[in-house]
């Protein structure tokens, strides 16, 4: 989600500000403060975030396929077996063309990297957790043999205030899942972006909910260190005009720089 720099990355630090920093310098560090803090600030989240349930652009997916071959004429002849698994960021929503979303922009990135062909699949759903994907979405995936599975999940685990506990029982095992599944694949996890970069979310909500997101990040780089997966580093740049229409997801630019980041992840050069 890169751009210009907008009028969300220029304005001055507010006392709110300041005051969340302080507990959490540097912004990606997770600590028992962190949790602490986050609870505390339980009266921000709720009270904001009602009146943002109310206001935000509720967005569906966009319509057509949700798979397809690049070099390749079926799935079976594709050399690169990709899926797309996890949120609505799997599942594309914030575009109008299945085209413009993450799975076949980063399918389009590894054809041009590699030279070979690549079938891609995209298997997201709107609001989903963890334990939702584990339970509901892996289970009925088709047993494809994907060679490279990216991991989009996490941000609404941080922004229902799931706990740490309840994070990584739900994560760890989905990370299982994916590897009972696909022991083969080469799973990469990406995970939330910084959230007090998000349009659509007041600056009090969103620092709440930054701090969720630090547990979330740090938790889920120790499971995947544990259980096989690779951990790609948070988008170095997020800047409204990668938004969509809603402020929250991403748009047509902010998909086509996520498919930038994680490719050399996906592809094995980082």
């Amino acid at each position: 989600m890169t751009a210009p720099q907008g009028r969300f990355s220029a304005e001055p630090a507010s006392s709110f500000e300041d005051f969340a920093n302080q507990f959490d310098p540097g912004g990606l560090a997770a600590s028992f403060k962190t949790g602490v803090i986050s609870w505390l600030l339980l009266p921000v989240y709720v009270w904001q975030g009602l009146q943002t349930r109310r206001r935000v652009l509720r967005m569906v997916p966009p319509m057509g396929r949700t798979s397809g071959c690049l070099g390749a004429e079926t799935a079976g002849d594709a050399e690169v077996k990709l899926l797309v698994i996890g949120d609505s960021s799997a599942a594309g929503v914030g575009v109008d063309r299945i085209d413009d979303s993450l799975g076949p922009k980063l399918a389009e990135r590894i054809a041009a990297l590699t030279g070979l062909s690549v079938f891609w699949r995209a298997a997201g759903a709107n609001s989903a957790v963890s334990a939702e994907i584990r339970d509901h979405v892996v289970p009925n995936l088709p047993r494809e043999a994907f060679t490279h599975i990216v991991l989009m999940i996490g941000t609404n685990d941080a922004k229902n205030f799931h706990g740490g506990r309840r994070f990584k029982k739900s994560f760890g095992s989905l990370l299982y899942a994916l590897k009972a599944k696909w022991p083969e694949a080469r799973i990469v996890w990406s995970p939330p972006v910084d959230l007090k970069r998000v349009p659509a979310l007041p600056r009090g909500l969103a620092h709440v909910l930054e701090l969720r997101a630090r547990i979330v990040r740090k938790i889920g780089a120790r499971l995947c260190a544990e259980r096989g997966a690779i951990v790609a580093t948070t988008l170095p740049r997020v800047e409204p005009a990668g938004f969509s229409r809603d402020g929250f997801h991403a748009s047509v630019e902010g998909y086509a720089y996520y498919a930038n980041h994680l490719v050399n992840y996906v592809i094995g050069k980082r």
